[in-house]
């Protein structure tokens, strides 16, 4: 099929043609230029999850496909996870955690692999969503890889971003540090039923009062979920509508359209910055030895590659 048929195919629910459509964006093959320009709007509510590795993120992005489902809506998954910096090999496991939603044609789930891009996404994340988008999937959720207290890109590309919190994880004080802890639009505090989770939530909400917001200024919501069981999904999905009611007026959610594309602009350009600047081994050789220093290493690769 030609990318137009693949196109009109991938939009009528065809997941194969979504498949490798997503393919030729994520590998930027020949065409991803005019699939750029074929598929174009889209509106859909774009949700990140984001929290460290084991809080249930998967799971909790496997209860919210089946609450958007059962209202009718078509859901696209962008499970992001890390790639081996020995091998360049990736798991690309999430969608095991997902697999009650595999036969429904009303759901995509598609693993990225980081490609050493850093941030908890992979560089042609954000070109993924906008694709999704023109499908017309009304829902676009992306799961980062877990991350720590400084991998916040995703709060450039979602409309919403989730922080997932679970009790046992750590002390408060160091759960409510500054990093990650500032993009979330709503905190999810998980496996609610665990000892700890009503001290997770109280610190959650003594940081946010020592926080003065403007009015009309967005306040983050808790929500307490218990993803394993699908409890607390409802309120959860209620949270997100009224954050997105909210970008909704006085245009902050054209600003978060731009932001969007500017963090994928940006990273883009990272990707290719990291293919262009090569480090011998020679030379990496050569500041070991104390033979020249770390900073005139870096400047002879700038001018060896400009």
């Amino acid at each position: 099929m030609g990318l137009q048929q693949l196109v009109e195919a991938a939009r009528a629910g065809d997941r194969r043609a979504t498949a490798r459509l997503v393919t030729i964006v994520e590998n930027q093959y020949e065409g991803a230029a005019e699939l750029a320009r074929l598929v174009k709007g889209g509106d859909a509510t774009v949700v990140g999850v984001t929290g460290s590795p084991g809080v249930g993120k998967s799971t909790l992005v496997s209860a919210l496909i089946g609450a958007w489902r059962e209202q009718g809506l078509r859901v696209g998954v962008l499970a992001v996870d890390p790639s081996s910096p020995f091998t360049g090999g990736a798991i690309l496991g999430d969608r095991v955690r997902m697999a009650d939603h595999a036969l429904d044609d009303g759901v995509y789930i598609r693993s990225i692999a980081t490609r050493g891009h850093l941030g908890g996404l992979a560089a042609t994340t954000g070109a993924a969503v906008r694709l999704l988008e023109g499908l017309g999937f009304d829902v676009v959720i992306v799961e980062t890889v877990g991350v720590g207290q400084a991998e916040v890109e995703i709060a450039s590309l979602a409309d919403t971003t989730l922080l997932l919190l679970a009790p046992g994880m750590g002390d408060g004080i160091q759960a409510v540090k500054a990093g990650v802890v500032e993009i979330a639009d709503v905190y999810v505090v998980n496996k609610a039923d665990r000892p700890g989770a009503d001290g997770t939530v109280r610190d959650l909400k003594a940081m946010m009062s020592l926080v003065r917001r403007e009015p009309g200024e967005w306040r983050q919501p808790v929500c307490t979920t218990i993803a394993s069981e699908s409890k607390g999904i409802d309120d959860l999905v209620a949270a997100i509508g009224k954050h997105r009611d909210w970008l909704a007026g006085e245009d902050r959610l054209a600003d978060q359209r731009r932001r969007r594309a500017a963090a994928e602009i940006r990273a883009r350009v990272d990707a290719a910055l990291r293919q262009r600047y090569r480090v011998t081994d020679a030379l990496a050789e050569a500041v070991a030895k104390g033979e020249t220093d770390v900073a005139s290493a870096a400047r002879r690769v700038l001018d060896d590659t400009a």
